[in-house]
């Protein structure tokens, strides 16, 4: 990610800002919430009755990019996010000084990978190009992936979350990872059938009509306390709030949880099997 905005990012962020609202935002009984729209706004949508039964509202705020929702927190226009993985906190906390913190796992959205030319990731030729989004806190879990089916090796003593396909020490069939790209225009790049093969997050990927769980030639599987659960993030301070440990706690319940499982089909999956 890159430690400046573009003017157009610039703009964008400021009509984003001015229509949330100034700063310390602050409404009687109610969380101020970010999130991307699929899955994340559809799970708070769902929790809305049982919050309303403990006196607290939710004012669902959605967003259709990784960047602003952590510079709308940080500037106190919201109360909390919900939309990105530890990884990508840690990350972001270092690149802008943030000192937003993780209060609670929700769910996976398994990073998968999906070809118009291959039914399975062993039968990637010499040379394939894999299409890459420029989301940095991605490229671990790409990379174990491609491990796991015994493409690749990481250089040994490799953090995972900080990994880039430069510490790849072993690639036998010379595959070529091409990073760059938008990450909400990469379902539309499976589609166009461009690359040999495109690895894809499933937030993005129900959101372009795909189904992860059916389509992808490669899946993310859910292991214990996996740095890329999706989170809900707020200003360091915040997180002993009775309202915030409200929201958590519903969220991690056994009934949303199952819920998750059931509605997604095995394309996000719950944080928490209980």
């Amino acid at each position: 990610m890159k430690k400046l905005l573009s003017f157009g990012g610039i703009v964008v962020l400021f009509i984003v800002l001015l229509l949330l609202g100034p700063g310390n935002y602050k409404a009687k009984n109610t969380i101020r919430i970010g999130a991307s729209n699929i899955p994340h706004a559809q799970i708070l949508r769902h929790i809305e009755p049982e919050l309303r039964k403990k006196g607290i509202k939710l004012d669902i705020v959605t967003f259709q990019d990784y960047v602003l929702p952590n510079r709308a927190l940080a500037g106190k226009q919201l109360d909390a996010n919900y939309f990105q993985t530890p990884a990508f906190l840690d990350q972001w906390n270092k690149e802008y000084d943030g000192h937003l913190v993780n209060v609670g796992a929700v769910h996976l959205e398994p990073i998968g990978i999906y070809s118009k030319k291959y039914k399975k990731l062993s039968d990637l030729k010499n040379g394939a190009h894999i299409l890459v989004s420029s989301n940095a806190p991605d490229y671990g879990r790409i990379l174990q992936l491609f491990q796991q089916n015994g493409l690749i090796k990481i250089k040994k003593g490799v953090n995972i979350t900080q990994a880039n396909f430069s510490d790849i020490a072993y690639n036998p069939k010379h595959l070529v990872f091409q990073t760059g790209y938008e990450p909400k225009i990469m379902p539309l790049i499976y589609n166009n059938g461009e690359g040999d093969a495109v690895a894809i997050n499933s937030n993005y990927a129900v959101q372009g009509g795909l189904q992860p769980d059916k389509q992808s030639i490669a899946l993310q599987k859910p292991e214990k306390d996996s740095p890329y659960f999706n989170i809900v993030a707020v200003r360091n301070g915040d997180q002993n709030r009775k309202d915030i440990k409200e929201l958590v706690k519903v969220l991690q319940s056994k009934s949303t949880q199952e819920w998750i499982k059931k509605h997604y089909k095995g394309s996000v999956l719950p944080a928490k099997n209980y």
